[in-house]
């Protein structure tokens, strides 16, 4: 292998281009029109415009353009796609991956299930879509619609009564629809109380598949991963090697070759585990499997293609430390884990753990793609070392322009609940994490006002958001006086008039940036908009009836006219951004008396999408 093309943008891109070119394989990047200017297309200096990640004969002619001699497809887009597969195979370039049919088998829940139950393997009860539909009050409650194809909880709703099924089902399929083409639906008992544990394995054209040990991915946000470790910590007497023996003898049945994790739902009520699905391709979380067994799985995947064994026995595979990994997203955490959109005026990634991104200052975030923008991945001796390394890592992360949950990672990582592990896949949903305030924020940014007036008492412009008031003195912090470091300019900061500029103290882990606007403050990991008397306040729905949209996307459906007569809780329309679906719900039952919106139309954040004028009451 001389030449691979990298299928993929963002982080994975880069990190597999790292790998690629330390083995001495020149890497090709890919990129659309859109995404011209992003990190990784100026990352090599072999590049390729495709019309879309997404389209398999652009991409593939890339390939066959760039004379690749393979394709790593990362993850997402077209990594699990047979007919990608398929033809890459027919122009005579290597997958690094399973092959078509290997795909076509375990890529798919309902066709991996059936392999399963003919393995043996345990599996979740489930119902066929069209005894559920025929007669919703047979099945036993909650259960959990989730689509036969793709992954990333996309496509997947819980459903706790018959009376809300068809519309779960029909929101499920949509969802799907968008996000891998194929709207088929499995539905299956939902366990209440589960943990999400995973084994990654890894096969050769040899006959050889090993177990690379566990993972647990239980903190979970609506049904996708926000938290990763390894090993899985604490698991049941009997469940660690049924998992691990389960994983190996289901890849070994499929022939699998290269990278793939096998995902099982332990019930902590019964004990019980059953068998989910099987991803073929490399996961997100596979930083903390390198982490504890100390091998690079991109180069082993990369090797397999190449026809090599994959040169380790079980017995060689170690499980050394713990390690811990955070997905930082571009999504409001504390409302909704609504997806944002942006420019990152200031990005400060931590120094001292593994960070995988492709976020640097002054880059624009759109709702074109994923949110995710990086990982934290922290690795120490023991789960609570690794654990508080990664609370410090998080402290550490700044980024300003754009809000993230990096502060909700901190607030969970660093929760007791947490901490006591292990977590249940509800744990999120059920038990949400409270808000900080914003006193730390306004008290870091009086420090920086402070210093500034000190050493500019003429300064030309008073800052909106906060005043000093009273006596200077040292301002404290568990027991910590925090001491401001200096100015650093921001990214095309104008020089002559100074009114942007990131505040830094290195003590108390903050980020002052203070613009004609407002004053934006990240505390350990958290942004504050200091002109806003209440950072947390945002709602879908105002006090008068105006239903404004929650976050910039596109409005899939509208589902009244002005002057219909709507119910309390009634949905209205539905919006979606970066594949996730919001229902726009009337707060209290009364007439339409605005549509601000089409099905189809794009819209900004905060928009008036519609106004409900409540019923009168006799």
């Amino acid at each position: 292998m001389d030449r691979l093309l990298i299928a993929n943008r963002g982080e994975i891109a880069l990190r597999v281009a790292r790998t690629a070119e330390r083995l001495g394989i020149d890497a090709v990047m890919i990129h659309t029109a859109a995404d011209e200017h992003a990190p990784h297309a100026g990352a090599s200096e072999y590049v390729a415009e495709v019309s879309s990640y997404l389209d398999i004969d652009a991409v593939v002619d890339a390939a066959v353009r760039s004379e690749a001699d393979a394709v790593h497809p990362g993850y997402g887009f077209l990594s699990e796609r047979a007919a990608f597969a398929s033809a890459l195979e027919a122009a005579g370039i290597t997958l690094v991956g399973p092959s078509a049919a290997v795909m076509d088998a375990m890529g798919r829940k309902d066709a991996a299930r059936e392999i399963a139950v003919a393995a043996g393997v345990p599996v979740v009860p489930s119902y066929s879509l069209s005894q559920a539909t025929a007669d919703p009050s047979a099945l036993s409650y909650p259960v959990l619609v989730k689509a036969a194809a793709g992954g990333g909880g996309k496509g997947m709703r819980t459903v706790r009564s018959a009376a809300d099924l068809a519309e779960a089902v029909e929101a499920a399929k949509r969802e799907a629809r968008s996000a891998f083409g194929d709207d088929a639906m499995l539905i299956e008992k939902y366990v209440e109380h589960g943990r999400h544990v995973e084994v990654q394995v890894m096969g050769d054209a040899h006959g050889t598949v090993l177990h690379l040990w566990h993972r647990d991915c239980s903190a979970q946000r609506r049904h996708q991963k926000v938290v990763e470790e390894a090993p899985a910590p604490d698991l049941p007497p009997g469940v660690e090697d049924t998992v691990l023996t389960s994983a190996v003898a289901l890849a070994q049945q499929v022939g699998y070759t290269g990278a793939g994790t096998v995902e099982f739902l332990l019930d902590t009520d019964t004990g019980e585990v059953y068998f989910l699905e099987m991803n073929t391709r490399l996961q997100v979380e596979h930083p903390v499997t390198e982490a504890i067994t100390g091998l690079d799985l991109v180069e082993l995947q990369l090797r397999v293609a190449d026809g090599e064994p994959i040169g380790l026995t079980q017995e060689d595979v170690r499980c050394e430390g713990h390690a811990m990994e955070a997905r930082v997203y571009a999504e409001d955490a504390w409302h909704g884990f609504l997806p944002q959109a942006g420019t990152a005026t200031v990005v400060r990634w931590p120094g001292g753990v593994r960070v995988d991104h492709a976020l640097g200052s002054g880059q624009e975030v759109s709702t074109g793609f994923d949110p995710m923008l990086g990982k934290v991945v922290a690795h120490a001796d023991d789960r609570e070392q690794a654990r508080d390394l990664l609370v410090q890592a998080l402290d550490r992360t700044a980024i300003l322009g754009l809000t993230t949950n990096t502060g909700f990672l901190r607030a969970l990582v660093d929760s007791p609940e947490f901490a006591a592990g292990p977590v249940d896949t509800a744990w999120l949903d059920t038990s949400p994490l409270t808000a900080p305030d914003d006193s730390g924020a306004r008290a870091l940014a009086g420090v920086v006002l402070d210093q500034e007036l000190r050493s500019a008492p003429a300064a030309p412009w008073q800052p909106d958001g906060f005043r000093l008031g009273g006596p200077r003195g040292p301002l404290v912090e568990d027991g910590r006086v925090l001491e401001f470091s200096g100015w650093v300019a921001a990214p095309g900061a104008p020089d002559a008039d100074g009114l942007v500029r990131t505040g830094i103290l290195g003590v108390g882990d903050g980020v002052v940036q203070r613009t004609r606007s407002g004053t934006e403050v990240v505390v350990s990991g958290q942004r504050f908009l200091l002109d806003r008397a209440d950072p947390f306040r945002r709602t879908t729905t105002a006090g008068d009836g105006t239903l404004t949209a929650p976050m910039p996307g596109t409005v899939l459906a509208v589902s009244v006219a002005e002057g219909d007569t709507v119910e309390e809780g009634q949905t209205l329309g539905v919006l979606e951004a970066m594949k996730m679906e919001v229902a726009l719900k009337a707060a209290y039952a009364g007439t339409v008396a605005e549509v601000g919106a089409a099905a189809g139309e794009q819209v900004a954040l905060g928009a008036v999408l519609f106004v409900v004028e409540e019923a009168e009451h006799a």
